[in-house]
């Protein structure tokens, strides 16, 4: 990619290195009560994914481990990507320095699933991660230029005007999404790219395409590059520099490709027949030997002959390339650069925001939620339809059906956002790509519009056929205190979907919240016992309810208490005086401290979804 040349201020060249990296996980299970209870001990056990793997990549330089499924490839390639989770033994160094945030805006990561937002075109998606992560010494135009380059390199012009997709709707094919993905990191020209099975979903001309603009990226722009990959064509295998082979988490090889079929043939490992490198790699890593392999297949226990076969490869490596190894790794020195983030925080959120907008615009101002509300403010308009002022009971009750549905419909709707962008968010964090800050306000604000427009249209249309009080300034504060309690009711969605991360159990969580908030709200339950009455104050619709009765009715107001025309205070109705007319804006208070609080509860929950 010669014309697409990397910025001082943005990247420089980076030195990976990798010296004995080890992963363990725990497999098993705890004992039960009965171990525990008689002595016995947990039946836990760990098993190694990495051992003892090292090895060094250079800028200009492209590495390739290779090895079967299983052997721990995308494993290695997530640690030095500082993105695997667990205790890691050995060092990784980034230019003589350990991984840190500098060193992760510096890194572009590709993932062998591709993690994309489904309503966004292409053009979209590219345009806006260039806009986050290119510097800030570059104009918008040419941001914007840069990703209809990598469009162009990476032959997607022709769907530049298509919807990603997913699930749910037909969009680009799968080698279409996999350049994409690898698009949005070579935008930025990273100092490092990793990348987990580049070539998956591509058929042989486009993924000898793809890894030739890879060779290009490292070559001529002095990129460091690592990459996974099964089984490369004899073409793509020719392009590596430096290649990787794991075996059960175990290297067999490391060096250059073309010294392979030497390599083996001098530890006893030659072939009679002529083989191709990659797929010889691919047979010694699962333990066949090519002329051993007859000899395999009719054994009586054919997993013993693997067994040998990879304890042979192993005790060959540390024997010949290990020491070697070590020698070449002491001798390399880097110096080390930092990079502070590209864009800044006030241009990282307008970006989230507009691209949060496009996104989400078939979901937020789709007709199903229109009519939802609509329809059932008509109903409502109806029901009460011009009420009476001597009817008090049904205005009460209209004021309170106000509290509960936009206490509770924007709070289900909250619940699903975090969860339902978990997996991008932990990639774009990963990358560096953004502030969580700037996230979480761009993202929030994002939904105003219709977490605000639809209530408004709500109150506009039942407020005025229920018969209240035909006052604008009344109507006015009446649409501002549905509106405060929207956000409230938002804003605790938001924190219960960033606690749980989990739709099924957050959802679960939220019905139960509404019951009890329903239940205190102050209409139906207005003599509460004083052991439980602390939970009212917990419910954000009591205190709508109670800003609504407040802004309804004066104290002086009087309604018609008895067949006989005998009329009484409005402050002495049961149902206004178990909330009462006064502590206006201690209430106010109040609620902008749930308001505060739910959504610093969210902030703080997301910050512990640790990117990988």
């Amino acid at each position: 990619m010669s014309h697409l040349k990397p910025d001082s201020s943005l990247s420089c060249q980076l030195v990976l290195k990798f010296e004995e990296v080890g992963y363990k996980v725990r497999v098993g299970k705890e004992g039960g009560c009965l171990s525990s209870c008689y002595g016995g001990q947990k039946n836990v056990n760990e098993k190694t994914i990495l051992n003892g793997i090292s090895g060094v990549v250079c800028p200009g330089e492209v590495l390739a481990m290779l090895g079967p499924s299983g052997s721990g490839k995308t494993t290695l390639l997530t640690a030095l990507g500082g993105r695997l989770n667990g205790k890691l033994s050995g060092k990784i160094t980034y230019n003589g320095q350990p991984f840190s945030g500098t060193v992760k805006r510096r890194t572009g990561f590709v993932t062998q699933d591709d993690v994309l937002y489904p309503h966004l075109t292409v053009t979209e998606t590219l345009v806006f991660t260039a806009l986050l992560r290119l510097p800030g010494s570059l104009t918008k135009a040419e941001k914007v230029c840069q990703a209809k380059r990598v469009m162009e390199e990476l032959g997607l012009g022709r769907v530049a005007h298509s919807m990603i997709g997913g699930p749910l709707f037909r969009g680009l094919s799968g080698g279409e999404r996999k350049r994409v993905s690898i698009g949005l990191e070579m935008l930025v020209n990273p100092s490092l790219l990793l990348l987990d099975e580049p070539t998956s979903g591509l058929d042989s001309t486009m993924a000898l395409r793809t890894m030739s603009i890879l060779r290009r990226l490292a070559a001529e722009d002095g990129r460091t590059v690592v990459v996974t990959i099964h089984q490369p064509s004899n073409r793509i295998y020719n392009m590596f520099d430096k290649i990787v082979v794991l075996s059960e988490g175990s290297p067999i090889y490391y060096g250059q490709p073309s010294s392979v079929l030497e390599y083996f043939s001098s530890i006893g490992f030659s072939s009679s027949i002529s083989v191709n490198p990659p797929e010889l790699l691919l047979d010694l890593a699962n333990g066949i030997s090519l002329d051993s392999e007859q000899t395999a297949e009719n054994s009586i226990e054919p997993e013993c002959g693997s067994k040998s076969v990879k304890e042979k490869l192993i005790s060959a490596y540390h024997k010949n390339i290990s020491t070697g190894l070590k020698t070449e790794l002491s001798s390399i020195n880097p110096n080390n650069n930092n990079k502070e983030w590209c864009t800044s925080w006030w241009e990282q959120f307008t970006v989230l925001l507009r691209r949060g907008l496009k996104e989400r615009r078939h979901d937020s101002f789709n007709n199903l939620r229109i009519f939802q509300v609509i329809s059932v403010a008509t109903l409502g308009g109806l029901l009460w339809w011009h009420t009476p002022q001597s009817h008090i009971q049904d205005r009460v009750s209209l004021l309170f059906f106000f509290s509960v549905f936009w206490g509770f419909y924007p709070l289900y709707n909250a619940v699903f956002t975090f969860p339902q962008e978990r997996s991008m968010l932990i990639k774009e964090r990963s990358s560096g790509m953004y502030r969580l800050s700037s996230y979480f306000l761009a993202r929030t604000a994002g939904d105003l519009p219709m977490e605000l427009a639809l209530p408004t249209a709500f109150v506009v249309i039942i407020y005025w056929m229920g018969g209240l009080k035909a006052d604008p300034v009344t109507f006015l504060l009446s649409l501002l205190v549905v509106l405060y309690s929207v956000l409230i009711a938002q804003s605790l969605g938001l924190a219960v979907g960033a606690i749980l991360m989990d739709v099924k159990q957050a959802t679960t969580l939220a019905s139960v919240t509404t019951l009890v908030f329903l239940v205190a709200g102050g209409y139906y339950v207005q003599h509460i016992p004083a052991f439980i009455v602390w939970l009212k104050y917990l419910s954000y619709s009591y205190y709508c309810y109670k800003l609504l009765i407040g802004v309804q009715f004066d104290a002086n107001d009087r309604y018609q208490c008895s067949p006989d025309g005998t009329s009484c205070r409005a402050a002495d109705y049961p149902a206004i005086k178990s909330v009462g007319l006064t502590g206006i804006w201690t209430d106010v208070c109040i609620m902008a401290l749930m308001l505060v609080g739910y959504r610093l509860i969210a902030y703080l929950a997301l910050r512990r979804l640790r990117p990988r």
